[in-house]
């Protein structure tokens, strides 16, 4: 081929080429994805509505009185400059005034572990923050069974979540990646992406749900095993709490991935199942030139 031949075919090449179009979201996937969303939305607002009835966590069977074994505390207490918030943490206390512990509302103080804008219902009602969150609980868990036998029986759940040899092998190249913002979008998910999916599916959501049965009087009497499993209610509490925050951190990060790898392809992957790849993945084979368009 002529030099000439050569430039021509270079010029004639996109500026920017696409990859296929893939399907690689099922359906069972999409909607328990957006159902796992909004009852964890609610599950987080309105725990946070029954945690602040006793804004403390504690390790062991039960509170402390005449011992103390806190190992998170949120409160108020009057000072030489008036009332103050404060949080205090494995012992170290810490000024939080005007968001923990003590808040404003319509101008006046308000003495609560977190404020009413982060709580279901935003004034203080345990009754109706309890009948939601269960409510929501149910919802989670019923999202999670569906998932686990549509993911067992179409291979997803091996395919996708567990973790592999491979995985670690390949782990350091895809932080690096990420740390530049190079992101691969092939069929299957990145080392990170696994390692996030194993911590939240294999690990988290059992978590969840197991501590909170065992905060439950009447399932602690059904399975009384759950407490020696984690080592009392009042530290089934703190890992509940725990597990919450983590949830949190992850749905942080999630975000930020899903802007920084392209919000308009990652949405369209979770509502039509169908995902813009990188250059040079194979396409869809009952799709073959369509998937380009």
């Amino acid at each position: 081929m002529t030099d000439q031949a050569i430039d021509r075919v270079e010029a004639e090449k996109p500026a920017h080429a696409k990859g296929p179009l893939i399907f690689r979201q099922s359906i069972f996937t999409r909607v328990t994805h957006w159902v796992w969303a909004i009852a964890m939305f609610f599950l987080l607002l309105t725990g946070l509505q029954i945690w602040n009835a006793h804004p403390a966590l504690y390790i062991g069977q039960q509170s402390g009185f005449e011992f103390d074994n806190s190992i998170l505390e949120i409160g108020a207490e009057n000072t030489d400059a008036g009332p103050r918030g404060f949080t205090t943490v494995f012992g170290q206390k810490f000024d939080t005034t005007g968001v923990l512990g003590m808040s404003e509302v319509n101008g006046r103080p308000s003495f609560i572990g977190f404020p009413g804008w982060v709580t279901i219902p935003s004034t203080r009602d345990l009754a109706t923050g309890r009948v939601v969150h269960f409510f929501f609980a149910w919802v989670l868990v019923g999202a999670l069974a569906v998932w686990a036998i549509a993911s067992l029986a179409s291979g997803h759940l091996w395919r996708d979540i567990i973790l592999k040899p491979r995985d670690f092998r390949e782990l350091p190249k895809d932080i690096v990646d990420h740390l530049v913002l190079k992101f691969n979008h092939g069929r299957s998910y990145s080392p990170l992406q696994k390692i996030a999916y194993f911590g939240v599916f294999i690990i988290l959501f059992p978590l969840i749900i197991l501590t909170g049965l065992t905060m439950s009087p009447g399932m602690d009497a059904a399975w009384p095993w759950l407490l020696d499993l984690f080592g009392g209610r009042q530290t089934a509490r703190t890992i509940h709490f725990g597990a919450m925050v983590l949830f949190v951190l992850f749905f942080v990060v999630h975000i930020l991935m899903v802007i920084l790898a392209g919000p308009f392809n990652e949405l369209r992957s979770m509502i039509t199942g169908y995902y813009r790849a990188s250059p040079g993945t194979e396409p869809d084979a009952a799709k073959g030139e369509k998937s380009n368009g």
